[in-house]
């Protein structure tokens, strides 16, 4: 594999709300759960289970804006006035659930749960990660996180991405953008595809991220995140024809847990301060088969 000297974030995203829209930034603060404030609310049914893209693909297309200090959010969707959240770290709390893990949110009140139940026809309320959260991440390298699926950061490149569109394209479909993968990290300068996957260690600004495990995709990567719709079998038809798990299902970027924090920024090199071994783990067969 060739390595080069001039990876760099191209891109840094945060999802406020689990499941709605992306927000690009041009720096960030790396804290132990990933960027900050990133998947730190989450919208849930009335047992108390995350609201998803995989049913509900609308998500896409709620805007949120949340003020550095993460007291103040506002959500906003086509059609709806926008709704004003004072955020309440002291709010009742509620048994919640991400993919059957129990975890606990702090209710921010029913003006927004009200709101939230009108865009999507069914009980719905929003909740915030406590203060005191000690969710506990798995992967090589342990870490905590959110109401992310799993893990802090989720890192992929533009090679990856420049591989997978030609693949797509070699078919007669239409090439996918980074979007639907809904990354916080994205890397350009790896001329390799999959790069990400190989990578153990690396400092990007003043943090340093540790590798957890490849990203198993879901169906939320047929949803067009700009128009909250579904748009057919791509990616996941061609992943599945170079990038199935040993376990099922396709990988496409990879999990890192936040080891040491610090600011980022668009344009900051990566530095790899540690590379797996050639045979080491299911990342590097998946790259392997791509070469």
């Amino acid at each position: 594999m060739s390595l080069s000297p001039t990876a760099r974030v191209a891109a840094l995203v945060v999802h406020p709300v689990k499941g709605c829209a992306g927000l690009p930034l041009r720096t960030a603060e790396l804290t132990p759960a990933g960027i900050a404030h990133d998947r730190s609310f989450m919208v849930v049914d009335g047992s108390g289970a995350f609201l998803s893209q995989r049913k509900d693909p609308r998500m896409a297309r709620i805007v949120p804006e949340l003020d550095a200090e993460g007291t103040r959010l506002v959500l906003r969707t086509e059609g709806f006035t926008p709704v004003k959240v004072d955020v309440d770290p002291e709010g009742p709390r509620l048994d919640v659930t991400v993919h059957k893990q129990p975890l606990v949110g702090v209710d921010q009140g029913d003006e927004v749960a009200g709101w939230l139940t009108e865009v999507f026809g069914r009980s719905s309320r929003l909740v915030r990660v406590p203060d005191d959260h000690r969710r506990e991440t798995s992967g090589l390298t342990p870490g905590t996180a959110g109401f992310a699926d799993g893990h802090a950061v989720v890192m992929g490149s533009l090679s990856s991405l420049d591989l997978l569109n030609e693949r797509i394209l070699a078919t007669g479909g239409e090439a996918v953008p980074m979007a639907r993968f809904r990354p916080n990290v994205v890397v350009s300068g790896w001329p390799d595809a999959h790069t990400e996957d190989r990578v153990r260690r690396v400092r990007l600004g003043g943090a340093e991220l540790g590798y957890a495990k490849v990203c198993i995709r879901c169906a939320v990567t047929t949803v067009d995140q700009e128009s909250g719709e579904k748009c057919g079998p791509e990616p996941l038809r061609s992943l599945a024809g170079y990038r199935r798990a040993d376990d099922g299902g396709v990988a496409f970027c990879s999990k890192f847990a936040v080891t040491a924090p610090g600011t980022v920024s668009v344009g900051d090199p990566l530095e790899v301060v540690e590379w797996a071994e050639p045979e080491q783990g299911l990342g590097s067969r998946l790259a392997d088969a791509t070469r």
